[in-house]
């Protein structure tokens, strides 16, 4: 399935049904006054969280959606039927924003979350409520209301624990591969990942995070070198970035150092909230390297990098050193997870303003 992660939809809530004018008319019952139904409301526009979805290309090729009108009143005091709503589902992650405005109507972070996007139109009014002592034989009647109509932006932000940031073939592939369950392509030619990837790591039981891998980014991103900018908005939920590095180049003319100041300074033209988030820096592809020169290369290596961060040393291919990673990871993303509060039921919630109850005399509550 294509990964698609913005598209423009129009959403039209159902109008209202106008009411009826009508008046009984029977044998032997000439005047019997108004019986004219109000109109049926017409149908509201929903948005569902789906965790099964996990990109927007329904939308991108179905972008009007309309829910039904209210049916009209009728004679014999029958009320027009309201319309069928219509729920659209999409990805957990989705901020939907007015195209118009630039207003954020709602971000959808909670699974099974549901959200009003259009409200249908009231149905009108019929003869038979304006019926009075005063006014016997009304002969009004009101139009249903029209229903909201918008023009939206859905962006899709893939919510992740850890997120992947390299250049192309450091290896960041390889290692949510070596690492998760995820299964994402992996080549020896830069830019073989073309879209996100998400993948579940489990540490033990009931201990567990996400790892998103996005496209690598290369120098002059900016400018939309590459790939662009056009995937890091899915970094932007996560807590951790890792900054992964091929320490041994193929390349003997290519200096690691550079690209990752590189890479550092895309990230800093395109969101300093970004920039400014926990970043660990990561040298991959250990085993290319001599074991006796590992130690030396990871000191000048962070030495002309002036990193003050955690550094860490792996081999995505042979899982050297991931264990360690990964325990270091969970520990950082547990220690700064919100606490789950678990809902009171206000039924059985002590009072604070109720008076403490008297001590009792009887000896078996003593």
């Amino acid at each position: 399935m294509k990964f698609v992660d913005e598209a423009y939809i129009d959403v039209a809530a159902g109008n209202g049904g106008s009411g009826c004018i009508s008046f009984r008319r029977e044998k032997f019952i000439p005047f019997g006054g108004p019986n004219g139904g109000d109109g049926g409301r017409g149908g509201h526009v929903f948005v569902e969280a789906d965790p099964n979805l996990n990109t927007l290309i329904d939308y991108r090729y179905a972008r009007r959606h309309e829910a039904r009108n209210g049916e009209q009143g009728r004679g014999s005091d029958q009320f027009g039927a309201a319309a069928d709503d219509i729920v659209l589902r999409m990805p957990v992650g989705t901020i939907i924003s007015d195209a118009d405005t630039g207003e954020v109507i709602t971000e959808l972070l909670v699974p099974g979350e549901r959200v009003m996007l259009a409200k249908g139109g009231d149905g009108g009014f019929g003869n038979l409520h304006y019926k009075s002592s005063t006014n016997r034989a009304p002969r009004q009647k009101t139009p249903g209301w029209p229903g909201e109509q918008r023009r939206l932006k859905l962006e899709l932000r893939v919510l992740a624990d850890v997120g992947l940031l390299g250049m192309p073939n450091a290896g960041k592939s390889t290692l949510i591969a070596a690492i998760s369950n995820a299964r994402p392509k992996i080549a020896d030619y830069p830019f073989t990942t073309l879209h996100p990837n998400l993948g579940v790591v489990r540490v033990a039981p009931e201990q567990s995070f996400v790892v998103a891998d996005i496209p690598g980014l290369i120098e002059g991103a900016a400018e939309g070198a590459g790939l662009g900018h056009q995937f890091l908005r899915h970094l932007q939920r996560t807590r951790l970035l890792l900054h992964l590095v091929d320490i041994a180049p193929f390349d003997e003319g290519v200096d690691p150092v550079a690209q990752a100041k590189a890479i550092v300074g895309e990230l800093k033209k395109y969101d300093q909230a970004l920039y400014e988030k926990p970043r660990w820096l990561v040298l991959n592809k250990l085993d290319m390297v001599p074991v006796e020169e590992r130690e030396q290369r990871v000191k000048d290596f962070v030495k002309r990098m002036k990193w003050k961060g955690p550094v860490h040393q792996i081999s995505a291919l042979t899982r050297e050193g991931c264990e360690g990673l990964i325990r270091a990871i969970y520990d950082h993303v547990a220690a700064h997870r919100e606490p789950v509060i678990e809902p009171v039921d206000v039924r059985f919630a002590p009072d604070p303003a109720a008076p403490a109850a008297p001590p009792s005399d009887d000896p078996r509550f003593r």
